[in-house]
């Protein structure tokens, strides 16, 4: 049997403790709330790990870092208060081979703004509307076990275009919303050696990291994102200043 796949889910873990609903639909905090999809459909294929802001180093120290194969990125509430030092860190450790999952608002998170060499903005709408996930590329491992055509998040926070992003290589999900807005939101990127998806499911105050495609999703993703040849075994790179 190959190695099991080593992921960190990084999470604020902020809204959970102060704002009554997000603890409702996420009462351990969001991070539990995907590591139990990934232990749910990846099974012993997988090692889940928690990380949390507030935590030294925001428990993503060096040991842990160089433990970890895919590293899920949850932040909203707190982007600059992630160190620099842990954002050259991630980069770093991206660069060597490690994957990258970004969730929903980490599209401002440090560290995605950092590898993508933009501003990573977008247009948003906080009012509970009907998203329509178009599959794009049905034949991406990503997709495996979506369906060919689309799946449906009853209420959610609208995100829509322009996003201020590179051009994705590729572009696996195309969200609609009620309000006819549009939205790449399912990019793959590659940085390095490493993987990067950014996928646009999300929102603290629904319950959408409760939706069985979006957490299969997820789950697809970390077996996409796994460094090449199986677990990452450790490289060197050197990470000129200011390049991502």
């Amino acid at each position: 049997m190959s190695q099991a796949i080593r992921v960190t889910v990084w999470n604020e873990f902020i809204h959970e403790k102060s704002n009554d609903t997000v603890a409702l639909h996420y009462p351990h905090g969001i991070h539990v709330t995907l590591g139990d999809a990934l232990h749910k459909h990846l099974a012993e294929q997988v090692t889940v790990r928690f990380a949390t802001l507030d935590e030294p180093e925001h428990g993503l120290s060096a040991e842990v870092l160089g433990q970890t194969d895919v590293l899920i990125w949850w932040g909203h509430a707190a982007h600059d208060r992630v160190a620099d030092a842990v954002v050259d860190r991630v980069q770093q450790r991206v660069l060597e081979g490690m994957g990258l999952i970004a969730l929903h608002s980490a599209h401002a998170s440090k560290i995605f703004q950092r590898l993508m060499g933009t501003g990573c903005m977008l247009r948003w709408r906080e009012a509970a509307e009907l998203e329509r996930v178009w599959v794009v590329d049905p034949s991406h491992p990503i997709a495996a076990g979506i369906g060919d055509e689309y799946f449906e998040i009853p209420q959610t926070e609208m995100y829509g275009e322009f996003f201020d992003i590179p051009t994705p290589e590729e572009l696996v999900f195309i969200s609609w919303f009620e309000g006819g807005e549009v939205f790449r939101s399912g990019c793959t990127f590659k940085r390095g050696k490493g993987k990067v998806f950014y996928f646009r499911p999300g929102h603290e105050t629904y319950p959408v990291y409760h939706h069985a495609m979006v957490r299969r999703v997820i789950a697809n993703a970390v077996q996409w994102a796994r460094p090449q040849g199986g677990v990452y075994r450790g490289e060197a790179i050197n990470v000129p200043e200011g390049m991502g």
